[in-house]
């Protein structure tokens, strides 16, 4: 059997800036400037390092990016102030909290505080709220679930389909199971708790790997023709990874998203196609 397709997630990001772009200059000839705001809490040089990439997207893209630095010494009413402040700019279309944010400022009560039109990252109770409801076209979904969603439409059709989502976290799992849902996936749902993975899996046609554990997903609890999108990310001996042993599961599965090279750029992409979203949320317009 040949080895897997690989789902890359770079073709589908280059169409999406391009249809960003046109947006873009449409806007611009309408009287907005679309303007993005990236806060910054954190003293990691890595958390500095994903504003910098997002900023020179931006640049490509024709879209104003505004850094906003907030000392995590300064403590969390400075943090809640800047995006609160952020918020209410009538000339601020998009926000985006850079995570993690330092200890022990609390990420969580800081998102609260983003007007659910302008939370470009999908993250804030209302907008996961209106997609559980099965509301997805009034909320901005959350960019990672939704480059999931891409790219296993890419590759088949969902309808009618079951999917295994291996985790249940906050930045994927949580925000996913419900989307698939609304695109009229079976679904279920995998977890720390869960039994038996291998047999939770194997009926599935789609299998969508977020729980953050290195290669928690193996060869063995694979099956030939299944779908493989891998949202995991973690760094082992100096190399990142994702949740599938690629090694194994390259050999059995019909397609399967590399780490890296899969879900990421896609996702860094699709935050300013909600941003796009964003500015029609708040122009009244779908």
């Amino acid at each position: 059997m040949a080895d897997a397709t690989l789902l890359r997630g770079a073709p589908l990001a280059e169409t999406t800036r391009g249809i960003i772009a046109e947006r873009t200059a449409r806007l611009k000839e309408e009287g907005v400037e679309p303007r993005l705001a990236v806060v910054i809490a954190s003293a990691d040089p890595a958390v500095a390092k994903y504003a910098e990439a997002k900023g020179r997207t931006a640049a490509k893209l024709g879209i104003a990016l505004d850094v906003v630095h907030v000392d995590p010494a300064d403590g969390q009413a400075a943090l809640e102030r800047a995006v609160a402040g952020l918020s209410a700019r009538a000339d601020i279309h998009g926000i985006l909290l850079e995570l993690p944010v330092d200890k022990p400022l609390d990420a969580e009560a800081a998102i609260a505080l983003i007007d659910p039109k302008k939370d470009v990252d999908g993250l804030t109770a209302i907008n996961l709220g209106l997609i559980a409801a099965g509301r997805e076209k009034d909320a901005i979904a959350p960019a990672t679930p939704l480059a999931c969603i891409r790219l296993a439409e890419s590759a088949t059709v969902l309808r009618g389909k079951r999917a295994a989502v291996v985790g249940r976290g906050r930045s994927v799992g949580r925000a996913l199971i419900p989307m698939l849902i609304n695109r009229d996936v079976t679904v279920t749902v995998c977890h720390t708790k869960t039994p038996d993975l291998a047999a939770a899996i194997g009926p599935c046609e789609l299998v969508f790997a977020a729980a953050g554990a290195p290669g928690l997903v193996t060869g063995s609890m694979l099956r030939p023709g299944q779908i493989v999108i891998d949202a995991g990310i973690s760094v082992v001996d100096g190399k990142v990874v994702g949740d599938v042993d690629a090694e194994t599961a390259m050999p059995r599965v019909a397609a399967l998203t590399p780490v890296p090279g899969g879900v990421g750029p896609l996702t860094s992409t699709l935050i300013f196609d909600n941003l796009m979203t964003a500015i029609a949320l708040q122009r009244g317009k779908e």
